[in-house]
């Protein structure tokens, strides 16, 4: 079986991985969810809606950016950047966003809720329930609540519904939970709206099948048609070398790297999150010491201590900042289908500065760890190799890491300015 075909599956078992383990409550609600996809992937009428708000709505097709600047400077392979951040909402969330609304349309749910596992997803939600007139809502734990301002603001202007979870310790699973509850006292007109592929099935098929729309654009893009006349005379398909994207536990390495699971000759490399050192436990690398588990009532691979407890992670991105991933990385890790590496904070930094000072492209914190593999990267490799290094979101979410870092005054121009308007 193709392993792409394996990726997408309308069974509940991933071999020994993509079992689901929810409560009986949830059972009635993700089998309806699960069979409304599997449907609607192809009914003619539902692709047709789809197609117009790619169009129309997120302005698809992102482009595949030539690097030539950063591709001349490394001296060597063909450096492809997959510019994601054109979106509208300036990331790929908006992509499963408009196919999960528009599923809850077909389902007759009048409500979408949502939690704040990242702020460009739960942005995409309202965007697409203020375009489809659907109530929004979303539930945010009380700590991004108070330092995401304005992106509360964003979503309040859509008319969404912003409540703060102040329930036990005002985390993210708090936030889960609290939209779990109204999930199951209201699921005759509501729909949980989740972006990850960290969760059980039917969520990890549909969250790749979302996204794939990212390998089929990048798959059309490499063709000479598109690329002349950096291709002087090629006339047969044209296959990338390498792709390289980070890895959190979305699924944003999976949707991007997902038609081209099957092509031999196209290695596949991910990028997770570390600091210095791993013995440190400052990092998000969840391949290092691989420690199988159940958590999010599925099973995959997660960073634990020497008691089999969850551990806190670092990554100076906040959303590589996670213990767990899919179920579908565990499998294609276990495999060796793809490589696994890291990058560290002043590899990620370096990258970000590299390649505004080559492209003028500023990436997001997450993207910039893929970005830094394919700079170590690129120079080992022929000149007519291709690499094509994924960026999945924009940077302006991160200004108040990066900008610190690269600029010694910012702070105290932060506090002239709160004083100013005081």
């Amino acid at each position: 079986m193709k392993l792409k075909n394996i990726i997408i599956n309308p069974n509940w078992h991933f071999w020994e991985f993509w079992w689901r383990y929810v409560p009986e409550l949830l059972v009635p609600i993700m089998d309806e969810i699960k069979d409304a996809f599997f449907k609607l992937k192809k009914d003619k009428n539902f692709i047709k809606d789809l197609k117009e708000l790619h169009k129309n709505y997120i302005w698809r097709p992102s482009p595949l950016v030539y690097a030539k600047n950063l591709t001349e400077k490394l001296g060597w392979a063909q450096i492809h950047l997959k510019n994601e951040w054109v979106n509208h909402t300036w990331a790929h969330k908006i992509n499963h966003s408009v196919w999960q609304a528009l599923v809850a349309k077909y389902l007759w749910k009048k409500r979408i809720i949502a939690e704040t596992w990242a702020w460009q997803h739960w942005l995409a939600t309202a965007a697409i329930c203020a375009k489809l007139g659907l109530e929004c809502i979303i539930y945010m734990w009380k700590k991004d609540y108070d330092r995401q301002r304005p992106n509360v603001i964003y979503m309040e202007l859509a008319w969404a519904k912003v409540i703060p979870v102040y329930e036990w310790n005002q985390t993210l699973r708090d936030a889960v939970n609290a939209a779990l509850k109204d999930l199951v006292n209201n699921s005759e007109n509501t729909y949980y709206l989740l972006w990850t592929a960290c969760w059980p099935n039917p969520y990890p098929s549909m969250n790749v099948y979302f996204q794939k729309i990212i390998w089929e654009e990048v798959r059309k893009q490499l063709q000479p048609s598109h690329l002349a006349p950096l291709l002087q005379g090629e006339e047969k398909e044209l296959l990338p070398d390498y792709m390289v994207a980070c890895v959190g536990w979305w699924s944003n390495a999976l949707w991007f790297f997902y038609d081209f699971l099957d092509e031999e000759s196209v290695k596949l490399i991910w990028v997770e999150a570390w600091w210095k050192w791993i013995k440190s436990w400052l990092h998000a690398a969840r391949f290092v010491n691989k420690k199988i588990w159940f958590v999010e009532w599925y099973k995959s691979y997660f960073i634990q201590d020497n008691d089999w407890q969850i551990k806190d992670t670092y990554s100076i991105s906040a959303w590589l900042d996670y213990s767990w991933v899919s179920p579908q990385m565990a499998y294609l890790e276990n495999i060796k289908r793809v490589e696994m590496t890291f990058a560290t904070d002043d590899e990620t930094l370096n990258a970000v500065k590299t390649l505004m000072q080559t492209e003028w492209i500023l990436p997001a914190l997450e993207s910039a760890h893929a970005v830094a593999h394919t700079i170590k990267l690129a120079p080992k490799l022929k000149k007519e190799q291709i690499i094509v290094c994924n960026l999945s979101g924009r940077w302006d979410k991160d200004l108040f890491i990066t900008a610190p870092k690269f600029d010694e005054k910012f702070i105290d121009f932060l506090n002239e300015y709160i004083k100013k308007y005081n």
